[in-house]
């Protein structure tokens, strides 16, 4: 057979292969072009209800001050959680250069096959110590532990009950558990009792909480909480990411500033907040939880060991607070000079005495044109819309850090009298 119709033979049947197949291509770009046409109405939603959210770029380090792509002069930056400015502290910095040094970069390994180090079992160890607890996990981030936690501990014969305005990774949490959920009404404990009531057919019943509730700055009611899981048989969790460093005689959190570190069971915390801000959570409680954790929990399991140099700069955060309680002490005086005086001017704070100091607007535009314009002034506020907070309930969320002086928070006042004027919220 000649060549030309060897050729011949091969091309027939692939032209017939590619023309049964049109088809089908056709129908594959026709669903991504739907999809893409059903995402794209979605976004245009989003913009037209003014929540949309811009990710400003930031060009320098983590700190009071900023750079800005955009701005030509320094930004005090007013909504960091880094609540002890020890994110770009020296020491912080020096340890995790140490760290990369000596224990590289990564371990390219979940922690049972060969990512364990002497760094994150160093790390556990001291967490376990700052918050007076028996043992310690790390993770990736407090989302995963909250997202590890509950599968493991709760079975279908158990009851969970929840506040209703936990954060997202508690209530993601909790749906992947099979125990019974039982959501009781925003600090109230005359729901609560009510629930722990309804749950005392279960095995085990735990009462969840954020210490402190991110969006509005409230800090739960513990005493009454602990008080009634005591009455009813249940243990407490709570989650302290925006305690943990900085609440309490000594800055270890809710439990301490509220006299129950002996009452409550089990705490999710993070190191990406005022331990340093880089990254990783943990859950620090009884030992055979933690021991039972490290043997089922999936995102622990499943995730890479927590770099090195992450751990170094969350060990030496954890170092200095263990050493002295000066920057936490702090936090007091700064807060309410920023909440008296901003309440003073006639803008509506939520929350109490926590450095989370929501400025309430309630429309969504007008929280987005006010951070703008705060920007225009040297003060970086983001506006917080839903669905990151309840419809009408837009926010700017200002937060105070021990590194701002008196001189940056007053600065921070006089912009927010000029734009509130500006745009009617006070006169």
């Amino acid at each position: 057979m000649s060549l030309s119709k060897v050729v011949r033979s091969l091309i027939k049947p692939a032209r017939g292969l590619l023309a049964s197949s049109e088809p089908n291509l056709k129908r594959s770009y026709a669903a991504v072009a739907e999809a893409k046409a059903v995402l794209e109405h979605e976004l245009d939603t989003i913009r037209a209800a003014g929540t949309w959210k811009a990710e400003r770029i930031i060009t320098s380090k983590q700190g009071p001050q900023i750079n800005v792509e955009g701005s030509r002069d320094s930004i005090l930056n007013f909504c960091a959680n880094n609540y002890l400015g020890l994110s770009s502290h020296p020491e912080v910095v020096q340890a995790g250069i140490d760290a990369l040094k000596t224990h590289g970069a990564g371990l390219s390994s979940v922690r049972f096959i060969c990512g364990t180090q002497d760094l994150h079992k160093n790390l556990e160890q001291k967490l376990a110590e700052f918050h007076e607890r028996e043992d310690c996990i790390l993770y990736a981030s407090c989302f995963d532990a909250n997202a590890g936690l509950f599968e493991v501990l709760l079975g279908p014969d158990d009851a969970v009950l929840s506040d209703e305005l936990n954060h997202a990774s508690i209530i993601d949490g909790i749906r992947l558990c099979r125990a019974k959920r039982l959501r009781y009404k925003h600090m109230d404990l005359k729901d609560l009792e009510e629930k722990l009531r309804e749950a005392q057919s279960s095995r085990m019943r735990l009462v969840v909480t954020d210490g402190v509730f991110s969006m509005d700055g409230d800090v739960a009611p513990l005493r009454g909480i602990c008080d009634l899981a005591e009455q009813y048989g249940a243990m407490v969790f709570i989650d302290e990411c925006h305690a943990t460093g900085f609440l309490g005689p000594r800055g270890r959190g809710t439990d301490e500033l509220l006299g129950v570190m002996d009452r409550v069971q089990i705490v999710n915390s993070t190191l990406g907040k005022a331990l340093g801000g880089a990254a990783g959570g943990y859950t620090v409680g009884p030992k055979p939880l933690i021991d039972l954790l490290r043997q089922r929990s999936r995102p622990y399991l499943f995730s890479n060991a927590l770099p090195p140099p992450v751990v170094g700069c969350a060990t030496r955060a954890v170092e200095l607070l263990l050493a002295s309680n000066e920057i936490a002490q702090s936090m007091t005086a700064k807060t309410m000079r920023f909440r008296n005086k901003m309440t003073q001017a006639g803008f509506t704070i939520s929350g109490s005495s926590h450095p989370i100091c929501p400025v309430m607007l309630g429309d969504a535009r007008l929280a987005s044109l006010m951070a703008d314009d705060m920007l225009k002034h040297g003060i970086y506020v983001i506006g917080f819309s839903y669905p990151v907070v309840p419809k009408g309930k837009a926010r700017i969320r200002v937060q105070i850090s021990a590194a701002h002086t008196d001189s940056d928070i007053d600065r921070c006042l006089d912009a927010f009298i000029q734009t509130g004027r500006k745009h009617g919220v006070i006169s």
